[in-house]
């Protein structure tokens, strides 16, 4: 038996379609954005929500519909939840062995200014991790790295957010650009140099971004050096590769020079000392940058804005500190490593979803003719992002000779940890599995795609929507990606480009996605008030540069003649 889906409803006409089909996307504003419910809460709601939107407007089966529910659950489990797991259990055992002391010593032995930390870390070093792994796991680990400095656990987490938006398109070896291609059927190379021209702007200017959104613009006195070389070499060295070697290596190598930049430049150069009458910025400023959103006496990590004046650490210390995250780097780009990830992939296996799999027809014009929505679910238990990064965890806890039993209470704290922060992932991909197999994704993206000459700015906020609503990029590529050229086609305009703009587009909302805010909150700990207070913060930031990335989109569209 199967059951075809319908994007019109009630037979009411496009307008009122897409407004019905918002509503769990409004339920999600609503909760957390005006009622300031707590995210797991929202996302329960915003489940039930849609579950009664399939059922009631879309026709679906209740079978079907709770089935795909379930599939999106089993999805936030693994292997989303792993990732995040793994991260926090590489991040912990650095912390019960002591290392990480040492590793915030040689960060501020580099800088004790808590502005060019957060460059070093949430924008360069996380960049890198978002090349390499991807899927949750940049944002766990830079965030729990910035409170070990001293960072308030809000601070950390706003900063990781908003950095976490460029190196996107790009993430886990340029898996959402593959997935673009693989969907959409378009040149590979030719949608990483498209992907690449809509980025590198946002990449340029993102740096002075941050210090701005957390800061204010009094925090960039004194840096402008250190953030017009960081943004130069990562958007330059992101728009060079993904333009001529492709999406693979693009934030890994743009991520590398980077820090490698930042590391020599500050070798020969120092910010000046706050209050300096030369043009220092004021230790105030300094300290709410670092500490924004904390309460009065909290010291959850001790900041220290000095010039570090005891004696430092031998290089054998320093390389035993930062072991545990070279064997992460080594374990992930070995798990990229094609010829072993088959080996890996040789014990994944494959469920065809009960109730869903081939029994939903996709309907034109999201595919050419009526064929099969396909539902397998991959147990990829060797070869997932999150199995990589446990690997380094159990590396370095031998390494640091970390005692099983105090391994296995590391584990336990973690999962205590992340109990409520899963409940949230896991209904939120729920929602979003569940939209797109009734069909309510498809008819938001028609609307999108009745915009006419506006399209190219609307396709990237399509993809905007697409990654809010999965908190992957890559998910939302394989949504809208065809759709994307389809409307290209029927508009005239280069489907490459608009099928590029829904992934560039789809990255700025990376940060308000609640999956991507859960595991920020887990990896920082982050009351649920803190929670709706994050996510308030970042969709301000998200609308912002998503709709600069839609204006560059249109520039290239009617201007500029990408391609």
């Amino acid at each position: 038996m199967t059951w075809s889906q319908t994007y019109l409803l009630f037979g009411h006409g496009l307008a009122f379609s897409v407004l019905l089909a918002a509503t769990p996307i409004f339920t999600l504003l609503l909760l957390l954005g005006v009622l300031r419910r707590p995210a797991w809460i929202a996302g329960l709601s915003g489940l039930a929500v849609t579950l009664c939107l399939a059922v009631l407007a879309y026709h679906m089966p209740v079978v079907t519909a709770v089935s795909a529910a379930a599939n999106g659950a089993a999805f936030g489990l693994f292997p989303i939840s792993w990732i995040v797991f793994s991260a926090l259990c590489l991040f912990r055992v650095t912390v019960e062995t002591g290392q990480f002391e040492i590793i915030k010593d040689s960060l501020g032995r580099l800088t004790p200014d808590p502005r060019l930390q957060a460059l070093l870390i949430a924008f360069a070093f996380e960049g890198f991790l978002e090349g390499a792994a991807g899927f949750g796991a940049p944002v766990a680990i830079a965030s729990s790295m910035l409170i070990g400095l001293g960072f308030s656990p809000y601070s950390a987490a706003a900063l990781c957010l908003l950095a976490n938006t460029a190196p996107v398109a790009f993430g886990s070896i340029g898996i959402p650009i593959v997935t673009l291609a693989g969907t959409t059927g378009l040149s590979l190379a030719k949608l990483s140099a498209a992907v690449g021209a809509l980025v590198t702007p946002i990449a340029l200017i993102l740096p002075i971004y941050l210090v701005v959104a957390v800061g204010g613009v009094g925090a960039l006195s004194g840096i402008w050096l250190p953030l017009i070389v960081a943004g130069g070499v990562f958007g330059g060295m992101q728009f060079v590769v993904s333009t001529y070697l492709g999406p693979q290596l693009t934030d890994i190598l743009a991520a590398i020079a980077a820090m490698a930049s930042l590391v020599l430049l500050l070798r020969f150069w120092r910010a000046q000392k706050p209050g300096e009458a030369s043009g220092g910025v004021s230790t105030a400023t300094l300290k709410n940058f670092a500490r924004m959103g904390a309460e009065a006496g909290d010291h959850d990590g001790e900041l220290s804005l000095e010039e570090k004046t005891v004696p430092e650490n031998s290089v054998g210390k320093v390389f035993k500190a930062w072991a545990p995250y070279a064997f992460l780097v080594a374990c992930v780009l070995l798990w990229g490593y094609a010829p072993f990830q088959r080996k890996l992939n040789a014990v994944t296996f494959l469920i065809k979803w009960p109730f869903l799999h081939d029994v939903v027809q996709r309907m034109p014009p999201i595919v050419a003719s009526p064929s099969p929505y396909h539902a397998l679910y991959t147990v990829n238990w060797l070869s997932a992002a999150g199995t990589s990064c446990m690997v380094a965890a159990l590396l370095a806890a031998a390494f640091l000779r970390l005692s099983p039993i105090r391994f296995a209470r590391i584990l336990l704290a973690v999962t205590r940890q992340l109990m409520l922060p899963t409940v949230t992932v896991t209904s939120v991909i729920a929602i979003a599995f569940l939209m797109n197999y009734c069909g309510a994704t498809v008819t938001l993206g028609l609307g999108f795609a009745a915009t006419g000459a506006l399209f190219p700015f609307f396709s990237a906020l399509l993809g905007w929507v697409g990654v809010f609503l999965t908190g992957s990029d890559t998910s939302a590529n394989a949504l809208f990606g065809n759709l994307q050229v389809v409307s290209a086609e029927r508009l005239h305009f280069d489907p490459i480009l608009m099928a590029a703009a829904n992934s560039a587009g789809g990255v700025m909302g990376k940060m308000i996605s609640l999956q991507t805010i859960a595991v920020a909150a887990a990896a920082t700990g982050l009351t649920a008030l803190e929670q709706v207070r994050l996510f308030r913060f970042t969709l301000k930031h998200s609308i912002i540069l998503a709709v600069a990335t839609g204006l560059i989109a249109l520039l290239y569209a009617h201007i500029l003649h990408f391609g």
